[in-house]
């Protein structure tokens, strides 16, 4: 039975948020592999320069849009989650949704740090730069130790939007509700 906050609520997604999901959700995958391509690149690929640029640039966008998407939904709720999935679903559907937010976040500031780390600031297709806090590493290592959580979290990152894939196919194959189609 519907309460009625749940009633009142739409059935799906409106289309900015299903524009929001799926930017987000080819960034995300595009960033994660241009990332695992481009830690494979030497000094004297003719990548190696401009895939880290392209990898900030997007991720800084990534980061843009993450915050839009927030707002957004604060702003825009999103429709009440279906009635058939089991009070665990839906605790797990919540755990995902704020794990996705907290490192789509998170992962673009351990990125910034990595760049900024001895005083370079991120420059973003060329168009402006985002300044670096300090002007030499106050941190010895820094950089490193920005690498080491940025590859961590991506991974853990990777592994979540796997969850999250897999929960809606789940639903859209085996349980046959709505999950899915109210973001396509």
């Amino acid at each position: 039975m519907l309460n009625e906050t749940e009633k009142k609520m739409p059935a799906r997604y409106n289309g900015f948020a299903r524009l929001l999901h799926w930017l987000m959700a080819v960034l995300v995958l595009g960033l994660a592999a241009l990332g695992f391509y481009m830690v494979t690149l030497t000094y004297y690929d003719p990548w190696y320069r401009t895939a880290p640029d392209l990898h900030r640039s997007f991720g800084v966008i990534a980061f843009i849009l993450v915050i839009i998407r927030w707002v957004w939904r604060k702003k825009k709720p999103p429709p009440a989650m279906s009635q058939t999935l089991k009070p665990i679903e839906k605790m797990a559907a919540h755990l995902v949704h704020h794990l996705l937010y907290g490192l789509l976040f998170i992962l673009p500031i351990s990125g910034y740090f990595i760049t900024t780390a001895k005083g370079d600031a991120v420059n973003v297709f060329g168009l402006f730069t985002i300044p670096a806090l300090f002007e030499k590493q106050p941190v010895a290592n820094l950089e490193d130790i920005a690498g080491f959580i940025h590859f961590g979290l991506a991974v853990f990152l990777l592994v979540i939007v796997a969850l999250h894939i897999a929960g809606g196919l789940k639903h859209h194959f085996i349980e046959k509700d709505d999950t899915l189609t109210r973001m396509l």
